[in-house]
């Protein structure tokens, strides 16, 4: 799942998008009209469009299991938390998700999870988790996030 959260939320995760990945289809042989779950890893790469207070709008390329583009609001305190939707080419993918920053240069890294809460086209009834990881650029606001988890849809 692509991510920021922050895929950021990464997870199109986030947070933001194509991304790199191995796809792990544990169910191709079911009917089209039974769920289906995939091992996901992703990876996106967002940069900054616009601000409002602290919501940061967040947008870029994810690659990986399912790749496409993403789009994060994301709010970087002390706390990382961000709402995401991931554009790919059966659907888009919606969730949310939260972490933990750590160190106060000009890069930090940050750490948590993300909830996948639905979707349309192929998602529509998507959910999953995952775990979130990656990096803010304090000088260009670009977030980077890796994502690694389980899709049901």
């Amino acid at each position: 799942m692509s991510a920021v959260l922050l895929m950021v939320l990464a997870p199109q995760a986030l947070a933001g998008t194509a991304l790199p990945a191995t796809i792990h289809d544990t169910e191709r042989s079911r009917p089209a009209d039974t769920a289906r779950t995939l091992n996901v890893t992703d990876t996106a790469h967002l940069r900054y469009i616009s601000h409002t207070g602290a919501l940061l709008y967040e947008e870029g390329a994810a690659s990986g299991t399912l790749p496409g583009s993403m789009r994060a609001h994301c709010n970087i305190s002390s706390t990382v938390t961000a709402n995401f939707t991931i554009y790919t080419h059966g659907g888009t993918i919606t969730g949310h998700g939260t972490a933990t920053p750590h160190g106060a240069g000009i890069y930090e890294s940050f750490a948590g999870s993300f909830q996948v809460t639905g979707g349309t086209g192929n998602y529509a009834h998507a959910h999953g988790h995952a775990g979130l990881s990656g990096t803010f650029d304090r000088r260009t606001y670009a977030l980077t996030v890796q994502t690694t988890g389980r899709l049901s849809y």
